[in-house]
């Protein structure tokens, strides 16, 4: 099928479905994958998205080589053409979660990467194995990467070529939580679902903040960062959470 699109609630549920080739993305499929995120981006009744893989074997093992790879490697084809996929694109600021089974390598894990909040199984196993064969992972990684992280901690997942367990990289903070495989996507879906429940102004001005502000200079950034709260602060939303706010520290 490629990839799947569904709903549940105010969550929008993206999936890679080619559990038979470990969810590997054909051409095919990151143009429609760039395509959920955009349709779910414009679309009001979607506050979250959840992002996972059919089966349990893999989340996504990133480039199919008998197709995607060759046509890098051949030079006829732009990676930037990836960039939907990779959410290396301005302004889409609503969360995404990820929800990780078995194996997460190369194009999967730079799509992993892409999400803000990722929820990983105790067997999950992860490798950016393109250092070995020549090539880099260039789907946002490589800006990414060491702003998520520690720099040490980065240049180990990108060099080494090896591959890492769930409880390696919880413990270098690339992932937020490892459980049982069994309750990878209904932990991920419970917090999709309770973001969604929240004031989207709130949660999407917060994604566009750390996304926007991270290397502005500290003058430019605070003055930045008080321009997206006051509009936050005045949006109609904002304004009936205040007054309920307000109320209830009355009461009290």
């Amino acid at each position: 099928m490629g990839i799947e699109v569904t709903r549940e609630g105010a969550v929008g549920i993206v999936r890679f479905v080619r559990p038979e080739k470990l969810n590997a993305l054909t051409l095919a499929m990151y143009d429609d994958l760039g395509r959920a995120f955009a349709e779910f981006g414009r679309d009001d009744a979607i506050n979250a998205i959840l992002l996972a893989g059919s089966g349990d074997r893999a989340f996504c093992v990133g480039a199919d080589l008998t197709e995607s790879i060759p046509a890098l490697a051949s030079g006829q084809f732009d990676i930037s053409a990836w960039d939907p996929a990779h959410l290396k694109v301005a302004g889409f600021y609503k969360p995404v979660v990820s929800a990780v089974r078995g194996l997460c390598m190369g194009g999967g894990f730079e799509i992993m990467l892409a999400t803000d909040l990722r929820i990983a199984a105790e067997d999950a196993v992860f490798q950016f194995p393109e250092v070995d064969h020549g090539f880099v992972p260039a789907g946002g990684t490589l800006v990414r990467l060491v702003r998520q992280i520690a720099y040490a901690h980065a240049m180990e997942l990108l060099l080494s070529g090896r591959r890492f367990s769930a409880a390696e990289l919880l413990a270098r903070g690339v992932v937020n939580q490892v459980v049982p495989a069994d309750r990878v996507e209904p932990v991920a879906l419970e917090l999709a679902t309770s973001i969604a429940a929240k004031n989207p102004v709130a949660v999407q001005t917060i994604k566009e903040a750390v996304v926007t502000l991270y290397d502005l200079p500290l003058a430019d950034a605070y003055a930045r960062e008080a321009t997206l709260g006051q509009r936050a602060f005045t949006s109609d939303r904002a304004r009936d959470g205040l007054s309920r706010f307000a109320a209830r520290t009355v009461r009290d």
